[in-house]
């Protein structure tokens, strides 16, 4: 299957470029020529299927033209290797929790996938593939240690100072090795700019085989429709009817993997997106015009993002026809008043501690509800553990979080990382002199 540019559809290239490149040199992003429907047999089942099962069948759909089918499941064995489960909090609301995988994060899952099929599409005697990573929060821990140790791959993550949880940082400043922590003077959007003003510097591409980890790469963003249809399946069985799906959204590339998956044939009444103070999304649906601003910074720092780059894949998916899109996301904004309201809420009224990406989550369920049929199931998604958040859940729920081993043992591992400015210059000279 080839992939084309956002900007220029005329412009395709084969799947081992797409996930090398990351992004097209012309400021795009990848996007599948052909979103495969999957069958009416395959739809049926879904209920009954494991979160495995899906993955097998899904990934068979893009990657079957690329791939041998013995390789795309080892990929998706060795990667899919915890559940996404559906937690019920009511009758008719759930939580699809997507923190269960080695990072805690929902990311967990695009950033194996990818790591694995990164490998398998690399020829032994290629350069080293150095992989730019800007992050607000869980991409980076994830995206290291789906990478960490990989032969012939350099992780370069880039993390805004003083704006990830205390936790998130030392998940990924502490592993060394093939993976370098950049500490930016700035904010998200500057370190994201950072590393598209890198794939766009065409002497430094010459010289340095460069990639990307976030949702930019089309590679780690396809896998994120496997929980869509595990978590909306397992909804079907219960109440033989699509559920409205709540999408915590940043940079918007969450919200696509879902969008892909209905047009794969995944049944859902609506998508929702949740955002933050940063309400550039909500904005351009109310008013048609988009306008990036400088983020914020919030309790729900992974979303904190003012120009969120899958925009691009959301108009081209739907051929820049805004009533289309209205008619099939609905959007709303949340102050840290309301987020920490609503982790107050949650936990009293279901005795259940959800992280401050997730209370947003349920924040968009309940604004959507209230102007439409409350009768109709909602899923919203669970994208960190809590604990990654333990101070904010004490402030707001009054509750200790049990830290997970597995992040406990970051704790006290000492940060390797390295200041940086919000020049491009700095970041370029950081580049040129790994070499």
């Amino acid at each position: 299957m080839f992939y084309y540019s956002t900007r220029n559809r005329g412009y395709k290239v084969p799947l081992e470029t797409a996930v090398r490149e990351g992004m097209p040199p012309d400021n795009g992003l990848y996007m599948p020529e052909i979103i495969p429907r999957l069958p009416h047999s395959f739809l049926r089942a879904l209920p009954d299927l494991t979160l495995r099962e899906i993955a097998l069948h899904v990934a068979r759909a893009f990657f079957n033209e690329d791939l041998p089918g013995d390789v795309i499941d080892e990929i998706v064995n060795d990667s899919i290797t915890f559940d996404t489960p559906l937690t019920p909090l009511d009758d008719s609301l759930y939580a699809l929790e997507l923190f269960h995988g080695p990072t805690l994060a929902f990311k967990d899952v695009g950033a194996r996938f990818m790591a694995r099929l990164m490998t398998r599409l690399r020829r032994d005697d290629e350069r080293t593939v150095y992989i730019l990573v800007a992050t607000s929060g869980d991409t980076g821990s994830a995206v290291a240690h789906g990478f960490y140790n990989v032969p012939g791959v350099h992780v370069v993550l880039l993390y805004p100072k003083g704006r990830v949880s205390a936790l998130q940082e030392q998940q990924m400043a502490t592993l060394g090795g093939n993976i370098t922590a950049l500490e930016v003077d700035g904010v998200f959007d500057d370190c994201q700019r950072l590393v598209k003003s890198a794939f766009l510097d065409k002497t430094l591409t010459g010289r340095m085989a460069l990639s990307s980890a976030n949702s930019i790469n089309i590679a780690r963003l396809l896998p994120q429709t496997f929980y869509y249809f595990y978590g909306v399946g397992r909804c079907i069985k219960i109440h033989g009817t699509a559920p409205v799906v709540c999408v915590p959204s940043g940079n918007f590339g969450n919200l696509t993997a879902g969008l892909i998956a209905e047009r794969m044939g995944l049944p859902v009444h609506r998508f929702i997106a949740a955002v933050n103070a940063n309400a550039v999304f909500p904005d351009y649906i109310k008013s048609g015009n988009f306008t990036p601003r400088p983020s914020v910074a919030t309790l729900s720092n992974a979303m904190d993002v003012g120009n969120p780059s899958n925009l691009g894949r959301i108009t081209d998916l739907f051929d820049g026809d805004l009533e289309t899109i209205r008619k099939r996301v609905y959007s709303a904004s949340f102050t840290d008043n309301d987020t920490r309201q609503a982790m107050r809420d949650i936990y009293e009224r279901y005795n259940y501690i959800a992280d401050p990406h997730g209370a947003v989550g349920w924040l968009g369920v309940e604004h959507w509800r209230r102007k439409n049929d409350a009768h109709i199931p909602a899923v919203f998604l669970e994208t960190a553990h809590p604990a990654k958040f333990a101070h904010t859940v004490r402030e707001a729920c009054g509750v200790n979080v049990d830290i997970p081993e597995r992040l406990a043992r970051f704790r006290n591992r000492p940060k390797i990382t390295l200041p940086l400015s919000r020049a491009y210059p700095d970041f370029r000279k950081f580049l040129l002199d790994m070499i």
